[in-house]
């Protein structure tokens, strides 16, 4: 069963300042071939996380201007993390339970790398659909 840190593995994390815009932040995202910017503060301690579906859900679909809105009022902030000794199934049944794509992944606090739903190989999957499927025979 592989763990986290074996997928982030000498990854750097695309991070971002609150004060960054949602223009800055889907530049970005596409320059690095990214679903999501991991915002943090000053001290680089993770504040909140941005992703293409925040960028059409609380921005273009309300109008907002992409080059004023700062990510601090678009952001999920404070957003559900996993350490890196975890399983990819556990990234994985967390991130259908909460219903998202992206899972930063954190250390004592230090944020080391994001995981997303496509970092996942097919057999992790399929392993959550049989679980799925076990607990929908059981209701």
């Amino acid at each position: 069963m592989r763990r986290l840190s074996d997928i982030i593995y000498n990854q750097q994390p695309l991070t971002l300042p609150t004060t960054a815009t949602v223009k800055e932040a889907c530049e970005c995202m596409h320059q690095r071939r990214t679903g999501s910017i991991l915002v943090t503060d000053t001290h680089g301690h993770l504040k909140g996380i941005f992703t293409g579906r925040d960028a059409v859900y609380r921005v273009l679909a309300r109008g907002k201007d992409a080059a004023k809105t700062k990510l601090a009022d678009v952001m999920t902030a404070d957003p559900v993390v996993m350490s890196p000794n975890k399983t990819a199934i556990d990234a994985l049944r967390l991130m259908w339970d909460g219903g998202f794509r992206h899972l930063p992944v954190v250390n004592d606090g230090r944020l080391v790398g994001v995981v997303s739903r496509g970092d996942f190989k097919g057999a992790e999957h399929d392993r959550l659909d049989e679980e799925r499927e076990l607990w929908e025979h059981m209701r």
